[in-house]
């Protein structure tokens, strides 16, 4: 239950209420970004609460004990406040949300109804949409390790071991063409064809220039070099814009083998029997000796 200020309760209890929504954003390189659905600013704490870019929430069900208790958030992209390049950048994930109901006539009555932290957020149509995370949510992941074929760790890091700064890990490159079948782009001839699936694509110039984007594929098609990007760049993409493509990885033991010559760092389990392995006979003309199904 929460405990409100005696002002407030009294101001709740009369019946006629100038209420509001108050909402902080706190992104992780230290902005902050007040909004409120009030039609008139709101200031308190030192912090002016705009009206322009108001948010929304859903509904929000209070709860107790370890539920994540999280809601969806919903505004309206605008240059000033939120705008879609920062969104594709990641500018706005994992940032610090408050929310206050506000009595907006005197602003020191009000409540904290929220403080948490933003999800992964997405646009649409002139807006974006985004999951608010409660401070469970932390707690409600799975820890410790899995057992999969497919390598756990995160192509350059310490458990991997592979060095993304060593001769041929990286290719610069100028895009040609951005469409619905993806980036066409020239520089990358050295490259094998798939070289840069699964990897990371940073542009260097453009309207994009400090934008990172995922690779999902990296292909030849109709002679010119493409590229699949896991989302659209935040801003148009113009011919002759440079960027550099980082090798990927497929989480693969032949991969890590063959390509990166890293098969000893290797954090998969590659010859774990599957699920096929229940339902597996012997086969006329083998060994049948007891030796390594692996050679």
């Amino acid at each position: 239950m929460r405990r409100l200020d005696p002002a407030l309760a009294a101001h709740l209890a009369s019946g006629a209420t100038t209420l509001c929504d108050c909402w902080l954003l706190r992104r992780r390189d230290g902005l902050l970004l007040g909004f409120t659905d009030h039609d008139e600013a709101v200031a308190f704490d030192g912090m002016r609460f705009l009206p322009e870019t108001a948010l929304s929430a859903s509904a929000a069900e209070a709860v107790t004990g370890m539920a994540a208790g999280n809601f969806e958030v919903a505004g309206a992209l605008r240059s000033d406040a939120i705008d879609a390049r920062d969104v594709a950048q990641g500018r706005f994930d994992g940032a610090g949300l408050t929310r206050w109901r506000v009595n907006w006539a005197a602003p020191a009555q009000r409540v904290k109804l929220f403080e948490g932290t933003l999800g992964e957020i997405t646009t649409e149509k002139g807006g974006f949409l985004a999951e608010a995370l409660g401070p469970a949510s932390a707690l409600n992941r799975p820890l410790g390790r899995a057992y999969l074929g497919a390598c756990d760790a995160a192509l350059g890091d310490a458990r991997c071991g592979v060095d993304l700064g060593a001769p041929g890990m990286e290719g610069a490159g100028v895009a040609d063409e951005f469409d619905a079948r993806g980036l066409r782009v020239t520089g990358l001839d050295d490259f094998a064809p798939g070289w840069f699936a699964h990897g990371v694509l940073r542009w260097t110039g453009g309207a994009n220039a400090g934008e990172a984007v995922a690779v999902r594929d990296d292909a030849t098609a109709q002679g010119a070099r493409l590229l699949t990007l896991a989302r659209t760049p935040g801003a148009p993409v113009a011919r002759g814009d440079a960027f550099v493509a980082t090798a990927g990885c497929d989480k693969r033991f032949a991969t890590c083998g063959e390509k990166f010559r890293a098969a000893m760092n290797f954090r998969g389990f590659p010859h774990m029997p599957g699920d096929d392995w229940i339902a597996a006979s012997p086969a006329p003309g083998a060994a049948h000796d007891g030796g390594s199904r692996h050679g």
